[in-house]
């Protein structure tokens, strides 16, 4: 079942859904089969335009600022980078660009990333075609969908027994480790002390049974890996008709 999305209604920070002209697309994501059945079910729309491609966050930041498209769907998990901070450049590379994060991995401190980063919407990919499609029209229309709870089974019970010993907060903090981000960015981004966020580092790293923050991120990492398969990209080889 997909996750339902929740949109602004009109007068409450979003645009009608509605746009006129053609949306123009670029796509960001490492799987070229998902690329693929995005293509095929965006350009079955008449309003619906792709217009560039991109497999890995240099390749999307030079393929932005060239085409400067409406909306960028952009996946998190890059090989060279995190599609939070390819957000963040498209806030320069191309003002009028909207960001529409499109992840496997239900995880509450990369929704909370992509906000801060400056993304319009935030939806897993198991999200069903003709929602999907109604989503791009509404960001591109300069509103907002974002699911505010993408999996709240595994965001907050999740299955890998090391990452079901920590709390939500620490979950967040780990998910920032693994970006690659010091205690202080992690500090500010969380408005917390960074004395505060070096007490949870050292929590979460004792209940993983782990003694170095690197160790941490990648087993995160291994994990956000496996999710990748949890909903097969197959399912976007076509658009349903």
């Amino acid at each position: 079942m997909a996750t339902k999305l929740e949109y602004p209604k009109n007068g409450a920070g979003g645009l009608d859904e509605t746009t006129t002209g053609v949306i123009r697309l670029v796509l960001v994501d490492d799987h070229e089969l998902v690329r693929h059945g995005l293509r095929a079910l965006i350009e079955a729309e008449p309003d619906l335009e792709v217009v560039g491609e991109a497999a890995t966050a240099e390749e999307a930041v030079r393929r932005i600022g060239f085409d400067e498209p409406d909306v960028v769907v952009l996946d998190l998990d890059l090989p060279d980078g995190s599609g939070i901070e390819v957000c963040r450049q498209v806030q320069t590379l191309s003002p009028k660009s909207r960001v529409l994060i499109l992840t496997a991995f239900a995880d509450e401190g990369a929704l909370i990333a992509a906000r801060r980063a400056g993304a319009r919407g935030f939806v897993l990919k198991r999200v069903h075609d003709f929602d999907l499609v109604a989503v791009i029209r509404r960001v591109a229309g300069g509103g907002l969908a974002f699911d505010d709870a993408p999996d709240t089974e595994s965001v907050q019970r999740p299955k890998d027994p090391l990452l079901a010993r920590l709390t939500e907060r620490e979950r967040i903090i780990l998910a920032q480790i693994a970006e690659g981000k010091t205690n202080r960015e992690i500090a500010d981004d969380l408005y917390l002390a960074e004395k505060t966020v070096k007490n949870y580092v050292s929590n979460l790293l004792m209940k993983m049974g782990i003694r170095h923050r690197a160790g941490a991120a990648a087993h995160l990492v291994r994990i956000q890996a496996e999710a990748r398969h949890a909903y097969p990209p197959a399912d976007w080889d076509h658009p349903r008709r």
